[in-house]
């Protein structure tokens, strides 16, 4: 028994799709604030014919939750599930938050989230959620912040060259793109459309939350010390993250090596598409699927190792992975229930 709270979100609503599909867990509970008493399909109309659709929307009640389910996701927005899944945990459930309550150490929130953590004894309880990279912890956790999109780009691209030498550590310069879904459901004058059609602008920079998740990703995967300078930027399209990130190349190294690591590091993974020499990655053809798509060139001219890394930040990015982590918590296969292929166009 599954319970989704902040089902009334874009993220909450792509996790009954996906769960629908699933052929072992069940959704029994949906949560949330705003739209408590709601259906599901009032909310979600695309969801219609899904029998979670006719579900309500209940209070966010962690007695409540923990009685009705087994595993919690939770699409809150940050700040929210920070003093709610201990409380859920702790009644028996485990759980899973899409948002990043769990992912930095306690001195980190009030820079990066502008909130002190109410609850920073659970922190290191917390595995990461990043399932190519740390999934023997993530097995065995009750508790698991599943990573963001941007920094699941980004790790998963950064990690391999670094770790091999064939990248050297230091200053790593990463150039984020992301739709508009990646701001969430809410309206904003940046993300109406008079706003962002024909616009490229580049936003909470130098202190996305991102950043420290990066860098501490990338030193947990490599045992590495890295600095990350991190710009995002919102485009007119609706899904997709790609992340273009720039490191110091190591010495005699070329794109067939490049390109050779990265198949290496993640032969077998099944959601991860290293291209060919040559091929582009293309958000878009991630669409839809739990794929992350991963291309490398070397620049020897200007000393630079350019890993680019292209996924759909609503599966991949947040819910797909989301599913990968449960998966892999309950003993089932990762892809279990989860989409490979893309929709196009």
């Amino acid at each position: 028994m599954v319970a989704v709270l902040g089902a009334s979100g874009f993220t909450g609503g792509e996790l009954v799709r996906l769960l629908d599909g699933h052929p072992a867990l069940e959704v029994t509970y949906l949560g949330g604030s705003g739209s408590v008493g709601q259906r599901l399909g009032e909310i979600h109309p695309q969801l219609e014919g899904l029998p979670e659709a006719a579900l309500p929307i209940a209070p966010l009640d962690p007695d409540d939750i923990a009685a009705s389910a087994d595993l919690v996701f939770s699409a809150l927005p940050n700040g929210a599930s920070g003093s709610l899944l201990p409380r859920v945990v702790g009644g028996g459930c485990r759980a899973i938050d899409l948002a990043g309550d769990f992912r930095l150490p306690a001195g980190d929130y009030p820079t990066w989230y502008g909130f002190e953590h109410p609850a920073p004894a659970w922190l290191d309880r917390a595995a990461y959620g990043l399932p190519e990279l740390f999934a023997a912890e993530i097995a065995e956790a009750d508790l698991v912040a599943s990573a963001g999109c941007f920094a699941t780009a980004a790790i998963v691209a950064c990690s391999p060259p670094l770790r091999t030498g064939r990248a050297e550590p230091g200053a790593i310069r990463i150039d984020g793109k992301t739709g508009l879904s990646g701001a969430g459901r809410a309206a904003s004058e940046a993300t109406s459309f008079a706003s962002a059609q024909d616009s490229v602008r580049p936003y909470r920079f130098p202190l996305h939350q991102h950043t420290p998740e990066i860098e501490r990703g990338i030193a947990r995967a490599t045992g590495l010390d890295v600095s990350v300078l991190f710009v995002p930027h919102l485009v007119p399209a609706v899904r997709g993250v790609v992340t273009t990130c720039y490191l110091t190349l190591a010495e005699g190294e070329t794109t067939e090596s490049l390109t050779e690591c990265l198949a290496a590091a993640y032969e077998g993974e099944p959601f991860v598409r290293v291209l060919s020499p040559g091929d582009m990655v293309d958000a878009k053809r991630t669409r839809g699927s739990n794929v992350l798509e991963l291309q490398a060139v070397a620049d020897p001219r200007t000393g630079t190792a350019v890993v680019v890394a292209a996924i759909d930040n609503l599966v991949k990015g947040a819910a797909g992975q989301a599913i990968q982590n449960a998966n892999l918590m309950l003993g089932f296969p990762q892809d279990t229930g989860l989409p490979v292929v893309g929709v196009w166009p």
